[in-house]
């Protein structure tokens, strides 16, 4: 363990190199520090990967006292810990992982300041030999991370979070608090301020832009071909696989084991010690690929997965951004990859429809909370029928203003050509017009193809002059231009569980030929994901490391050797280095220990443990 200097010996550049091994911060990081450090409270809202956690480990090992750390999720505790005892940081954590002695001997070390920094589930908070121990203690700092879960507006409400401000106004002396969250909407910005009584905070929104992500979205004919395509065309990278249904995170798992991929599966619906093995199998690289639904993936830092794929649409965008974000936290170059179909859609519906009762909200509450559900929804099925820039829609979704050069996603690195569209548009809002907004798109669709169905015989639609006027066109092409026009304001949607659309005064100068339209229009529609993935993967890799490339054999090498040494140690191996750190190492090609502690990642207690033998590989 490495022994402190005197705190006010200590700035934040020195901490952040000597104990985790980077020469700068990040956007944001330093702003969050320098107030947390000056007596401030602090919201920060970074995206997955941008650095988080530092905002509030860095400070915690220069104030007097310990940081509680208030944490949702026990993996992501131990996660954290073990990663902060790597880098030679006091940590512990108290949950119900740990036996009543376990956590009254954790408890009696913090009081006594042992531990620097110590993390706590929300229930906890209220326990009485916690706030024995909180009312003793010299508590410097309370962090939330995940604060969005404090939230009814949140995608991840926990009651328990709502404990919080009570637990640190019963403090004797206020701590400093500071609140983390990856994605927060202003609504939820507001109840994470409100609820957990920050006072006067210093607000950071970093931007939601990770270059290092690439976004598309495919339509795939048979989702799990594709799937297979994709897996076969990576091989030996770790990933995580989103499903709608538990059915079908046992349905893709079970098909990729058959074929022999290393893969796991992981939902709700499984015995907790099953859940707790599978998710190790996955962190420690034993099933580098997890199958799962959405109640995997919140405590796992795991900084080594390469890829995201969401078998089926998530519920909104907040979700999805939140859940593929969880690729590339190492800034490694990463795929976010959503095969979608309309029966998606329909998925969500039913499960936003049955949704309980929560007993802390009014029946009027409750009906506004899925009014904004079924609003989410069109705007996740709108990002997945855009044809515009997908990384441009998820900044402009949160309200990131900062400029967009996208050029790594699936709308701008597709192969497509503008094209006039001027007389489909036409016919499109002809048909919509003559409809009086009255119903939703799929039955535009059906009357434009002239589809023979009885619901639109009983409502006459079939007697509408552009009935089957577009029924020589693939429905895919109608629905695109249906969508680029909502997005462009000459239609609008009205309406949240059943949404109609209609025209707007804007469309008035289409229908009378005063205006052209123009939209990018696919000429490869159903190139497989495996080939269009890889073609923007080396790009992006390229780009990522300004050209340099690594030596793949001892990349290949140092692997092997993180490996072995994480085995020896049972920890996971990202926690040994990570691949970001490994690609750095064979760029720079180390030969000594100050030219190894120039290596992104590597602080004084890494090169201890791990340089001369890593330097050692280098050099044979």
């Amino acid at each position: 363990m490495i022994e402190f200097p005197p705190v006010i010996d200590l700035d934040s550049i020195y901490v952040l190199k000597e104990y985790f091994g980077y020469e700068s911060f990040r956007r944001g990081q330093q702003a969050v520090i320098d107030a947390v450090l000056a007596g401030d409270d602090a919201l920060a809202i970074m995206p997955t990967g941008a650095g988080k956690s530092l905002c509030f480990q860095v400070p915690a090992l220069m104030m007097d006292g310990v940081t509680v750390v208030v944490s949702p999720l026990i993996s992501l505790m131990h996660d954290q810990v073990m990663q902060l005892v790597q880098n030679g940081v006091a940590a512990a954590y108290i949950n119900s992982s740990l036996s009543f002695e376990q956590n009254r001997i954790a408890l009696e070390r913090a009081a006594a300041g042992a531990y620097k920094i110590i993390y706590v589930a929300p229930e906890r908070l209220e326990t009485d030999d916690f706030m024995y121990f909180a009312r003793r203690a010299d508590i410097a700092m309370v962090a939330v991370d995940e604060a969005h879960c404090v939230s009814h507006w949140g995608q991840d409400f926990r009651p328990s979070y709502l404990n919080i401000g009570k637990f640190v106004a019963g403090l004797g002396r206020r701590p400093v608090v500071s609140a983390f969250t990856a994605t927060a909407t202003d609504l939820v910005r507001e109840d994470i301020m409100r609820l957990l009584g920050l006072q006067d905070p210093i607000v950071r929104a970093t931007g939601f832009n990770r270059e290092n992500l690439y976004f598309e979205v495919r339509k795939p004919r048979d989702k799990f071909s594709d799937v297979i395509a994709y897996l076969e065309a990576h091989p030996g990278q770790s990933g995580i696989i989103y499903c709608a249904t538990r059915k079908s995170v046992d349905e893709v798992a079970a098909g990729l084991q058959q074929l022999g991929f290393p893969a796991a599966s992981y939902h709700a619906g499984l015995p907790q010690h099953e859940r707790l093995t599978v998710q190790q199998d996955f962190v420690f690289d034993r099933a580098p690929i997890m199958v799962a639904t959405n109640a995997f993936g919140m405590g796992i830092d795991k900084s080594n997965v390469s890829f995201v794929l969401h078998y089926n649409m998530p519920k909104n965008i907040e979700s999805y951004y939140q859940e593929a974000g969880r690729a590339g936290r190492d800034g490694s170059a990463a795929d976010c990859i959503l095969l979608y179909s309309r029966q998606d859609s329909q998925i969500n519906q039913f499960l936003i429809d049955q949704v309980d009762e929560d007993n802390s909200l009014t029946d009027d509450e409750l009906s506004a909370a899925k009014a904004r559900d079924y609003r989410r929804l069109r705007e996740m099925e709108n990002y997945c029928n855009t044809t515009n820039c997908l990384r441009q829609y998820i900044l402009d979704y949160f309200g990131d203003t900062d400029p967009c050069d996208c050029g790594n996603c699936g709308s701008c690195n597709s192969d497509t050509q503008v094209t006039d569209v001027t007389i489909d548009a036409q016919k499109i809002l002809s048909c919509v017009s003559r409809m009086h907004g009255r119903f939703g798109l799929s039955v535009v669709i059906d009357v434009l193809k002239g589809a023979n169905r009885k619901r639109l015989r009983e409502a006459k639609l079939n007697e509408l002059s552009t009935f089957g006027i577009m029924a020589g066109q693939p429905d895919e092409l109608i629905r695109q231009v249906a969508q680029f026009l909502i997005q462009e304001g000459y239609m609008q949607v009205i309406g949240d569980r059943y949404p109609v659309v209609g025209v707007t005064q804007q469309a008035r100068a289409v229908l009378k030929g005063e205006t052209t339209i123009t939209m990018p229009l696919a000429e490869i529609l159903n190139e497989p994901t495996s080939s269009k993935a890889e073609r923007r993967r080396l790009s992006s890799a390229k780009k990522l490391t300004a050209g340099i490339e690594a030596d793949p054999q001892l990349l290949a090498n140092l692997k092997d050797l993180r490996m072995k040494l994480a085995t020896k140690e049972k920890v996971p191996a990202f926690m040994i280095f990570s691949d970001a750190a490994l690609l750095d190492m064979c760029i720079k090609l180390p030969t000594n220990e100050d030219e190894f502690l120039t290596v992104s990642g590597v602080g004084k207690v890494k090169l201890e443990k791990y340089g001369a033998e890593f330097i050692t590989e280098i050099a044979r």
